[in-house]
């Protein structure tokens, strides 16, 4: 199906603002210049701002051109879904804000499902003695774990979360899990949570989740730096 015209203008300059050609807190052309620029009416133009603006791109000022907003402070879940599609690898950046969001979002929902419905939880793990040793697997894995646990939650605001990076989930978890040692502590992980929820031990169960969330984050962390390291030779 052909894109629409206002469509591909918000990407252009979506990548313009994320390539740092449209600066943060400046103005973007104005719409004349813009439709002359991308040989297209104003109509199709409006079109394209009023896109950007509903996604937290830019500011649109009556009279004036639109400015560049700081996206990771005025963006929303839209916004993500932009910055992962502008890249054709995940962000080693992405990935590190991923994991800190993790430690404050997982750990309630883990309790929620834990507390409320216990045996729906014990056969989330019905399949992790199976579970292969490669990136792929563990990804698909921790994938449904984290959604199936989400759904058992009453709150349904961590579902949608989690909805919003269905299509990109994947890619970025492969990224994380490619290295063994991370694979690792995640099966570690998996045991002792299940461990926690066969003996009913809510309290458990979140403080567990909340240790291998800050734990990812250090090893990560720690991942990259021996990457970079390794550049540097």
């Amino acid at each position: 199906m052909k894109e629409r015209a206002s469509d591909t203008i918000g990407k252009t300059i979506i990548g313009s603002i994320l390539e740092g050609t449209c600066s943060i807190n400046e103005p973007l052309q104005p719409e004349r210049e813009l439709a002359s620029r991308f040989n297209v009416g104003r109509p199709t133009i409006r079109e394209a701002l009023q896109r950007l603006e509903r996604d937290g791109w830019i500011t649109i000022r009556k009279g004036m051109p639109a400015v560049v907003n700081d996206y990771w402070k005025q963006g929303n879940l839209m916004t993500i879904a932009a910055i992962l599609e502008h890249h054709e690898d995940i962000p080693d950046e992405f990935i590190h804000h991923m994991l800190e969001l993790r430690i404050s979002l997982t750990p309630s929902y883990v309790r929620d499902a834990v507390s409320r419905h216990r045996v729906k939880v014990i056969s989330l793990f019905a399949d992790v003695e199976e579970l292969d040793d490669d990136a792929e697997s563990y990804a698909e894995f921790d994938w449904d774990l984290q959604l199936r646990t989400a759904r058992l939650s009453p709150n349904p605001i961590y579902l949608l979360i989690l909805n919003s990076f269905k299509e990109v989930y994947k890619k970025m978890a492969v990224k994380y899990f490619s290295d063994a040692s991370l694979r690792k502590a995640s099966r570690s992980y998996y045991n002792e949570l299940l461990e926690a929820v066969l003996k009913g031990d809510v309290e458990g169960a979140e403080t567990l989740t909340k240790a291998m969330m800050e734990k990812s984050l250090s090893l990560w962390k720690l991942n990259m730096i021996g990457e970079d390291a390794v550049h540097e030779k």
